[in-house]
């Protein structure tokens, strides 16, 4: 399987995975007009796009759907809450509904639906696997919950938020009301919580950590990279941001990756 972040953090959200010629997406969170870029910068075909699964309706995870979808005439897979609360109103073929908990099939790829703890009204992250590897994308985490726990043990692949420095999001400029939906337990991971869950549950077929879904306000790059490499040692760590595509990786090239080695996409 390969994989990247088309765009990943608090302004907008879009990962991609593929297997052979099929590949979907998880999210469309930034405009259509840079989702073609990024692809066009990464050599992605957007026909080859299969379907497009949704998290959640925040905006910064469905800016560019409802124009991508229609276009390519790709099925978009939701759940009925997040669908409700995206307001959109899509062509009614290309809206699948499933649960929260549900298994798609596309193509060689399973897509497992992960119900999660988020202030949206059905969220739910994926666990995506041919069979033999599963990448897990968990963005917008509450809290850990079992589910969650579940998808890191099993990973080979594991795009983890990681959206905000504790010190940063208190003192910074950001109103009481929103610092405390962040960090209420409905909102996201800090740096330190994601850590912590990272280290607890990883298992030993972890090839790759990629950090998601920083805080442009209450985080940097290198915070996330001091945070967590001395706890990467054996594995590749990479940092996604909203300022750049990542490359693209292969499941079957990590186990020719140096130990240590870090990459980040800073833009």
């Amino acid at each position: 399987m390969k994989y990247c972040a088309i765009a990943s953090g608090s302004n907008g959200n879009c990962y991609y995975i593929a297997k052979g010629d099929t590949a979907i997406l998880v999210d469309a969170g930034i405009n259509n007009k840079h989702i073609h870029l990024r692809m066009y910068n990464l050599g992605i075909i957007p026909t080859q796009i299969k379907a497009v699964f949704i998290t959640h309706e925040h905006t910064d995870h469905i800016r560019g759907l409802s124009v991508f979808v229609k276009k390519y005439n790709i099925p978009v897979y939701i759940t009925q809450g997040s669908y409700d609360g995206t307001r959109l109103h899509l062509p009614g073929h290309l809206v699948h509904i499933i649960t929260p908990d549900a298994v798609t099939e596309i193509g060689e790829m399973k897509i497992y639906g992960i119900p999660k703890y988020h202030d949206a009204k059905e969220p739910c992250s994926f666990l995506i696997s041919d069979g033999t590897h599963n990448i897990g994308v968990l963005t917008d985490i509450g809290r850990p919950c079992s589910n969650v726990q579940h998808v890191i043990k099993h990973a080979d692949v594991l795009l983890l938020e990681s959206n905000f420095d504790e010190e940063m999001l208190r003192n910074g400029r950001y109103s009481y009301f929103l610092k405390n939906r962040i960090s209420s337990g409905w909102g996201h991971l800090s740096n330190a919580v994601a850590l912590e869950l990272f280290n607890k549950y990883r298992s030993a077929r972890l090839k790759h950590l990629m950090l998601t879904h920083l805080s442009g306000e209450n985080n940097t790059v290198e915070l996330v990279h001091e945070t967590f490499r001395a706890h990467c040692e054996d594995i590749l760590l990479s940092v996604a941001t909203r300022y750049e595509e990542t490359e693209i990786f292969d499941v079957l090239d990590l186990h020719n990756i140096e130990s240590n080695q870090v990459i980040s996409q800073c833009g």
